[in-house]
């Protein structure tokens, strides 16, 4: 890439249990040693990153760098668009890469960067961007109930089990790990979540709607979520199409049982999941149902019901060649 870039680093110091923001001098050292020149702006509370990023944009800035975990790469993307999901440069003339350093690492595997802070540092450094997808949603903010909301996602957005999940890793420490907090936060939910009737809308064929009983569905732009469950192992960043695989009606036992096969991808020939692939989604509660959690991205966001519509080939991304 070009040596006169206009890199902005966007550093969230709460990632990593804080962890960040205590070796702030160490880690900025290091991307001072690996990528030369580049600017810094700190978040200080939810949503700056986005604020941040649209400034760096509108201040010419060529790449973006999202500095924490998958919470930290959502708002420096939803930073790419305005409020209405239109791109701040169309061109593609400014890029998004990932530096990560967070509890949460699920999109970094599919994109191809590297867990070593260095070696993603290189990439950024000598990487060239590549168009990828990026989903927008439409959902209730807040709950069921709730206003609109809108928001991109970049990795995976789902609901169901996953909703309550986010909140149980959120209220945590996270002091053990992405991994082993996701884990636990999974054991937790499964003892007291209760599955959910929904319809979903593919494409909008409304006259083909399905109604199912799910544990949780994952509307997939990336393979991995919940802290590396390998849920969406064949969906590609840049396919134009989502994966949305279907986890439903099992209980917290064949849950339990299932896990080795979600963390190693060979869960789609199970019983009660299933794989469909869309540019559409359009997910409504059923009959009888209670309040069903969306997880975007690693983030409790709101509520069913809700759109997911792919926007292909977005945003672009510094990482390996697909």
């Amino acid at each position: 890439m070009a040596a006169d870039r206009k890199i902005v680093v966007i550093a969230n110091p709460h990632s990593q249990g804080g962890g960040l923001g205590r070796r702030w001098g160490e880690i900025e050292r290091l991307l001072r040693r690996e990528l030369g020149g580049f600017e810094v702006q700190k978040t200080k509370a939810p949503r700056d990153a986005v604020r941040l990023c649209r400034e760096a944009l509108a201040d010419g800035a060529d790449v973006v760098c999202a500095l924490g975990g998958d919470g930290t790469v959502h708002e420096v993307t939803n930073g790419f668009f305005d409020d209405d999901g239109q791109p701040l440069r169309p061109d593609g003339s400014a890029a998004l890469a990932v530096l990560p350093y967070g509890t949460g690492g699920d999109f970094r595997k599919t994109a191809g960067v590297s867990k070593d802070l260095a070696e993603a540092a290189r990439l950024v450094r000598d990487g060239a961007p590549r168009p990828i997808d990026v989903g927008w949603l439409e959902y209730r903010a807040g709950g069921k109930d709730g206003p609109p909301g809108q928001s991109a996602f970049v990795n995976i957005a789902s609901f169901g089990i996953g909703g309550l999940v986010d909140q149980l890793v959120n209220r945590s420490s996270k002091a053990l790990g992405g991994t082993i907090s996701f884990f636990l936060a999974t054991a937790r939910a499964a003892i007291s979540y209760r599955n959910q009737p929904v319809e979903l809308v593919f494409d909008d064929q409304d006259d083909q709607a399905v109604s199912v009983t799910i544990n949780n569905v994952a509307v997939a732009n990336g393979r991995y979520f919940g802290g590396g469950m390998f849920i969406a192992p064949r969906a590609e960043l840049d396919d134009g199409l989502f994966d949305v695989v279907t986890v439903g009606d099992i209980g917290p036992g064949e849950m339990l049982l299932s896990g080795r096969h979600l963390y190693a991808g060979t869960h789609l020939d199970l019983p009660k999941i299933s794989s469909r692939r869309c540019k559409k989604l359009h997910a409504r509660p059923g009959p009888g149902s209670t309040e069903i959690l969306l997880d975007v991205d690693g983030e409790p966001l709101g509520a069913l019901p809700a759109t997911f519509t792919v926007k292909q080939n977005a945003l672009s991304l510094v990482a390996p060649k697909a």
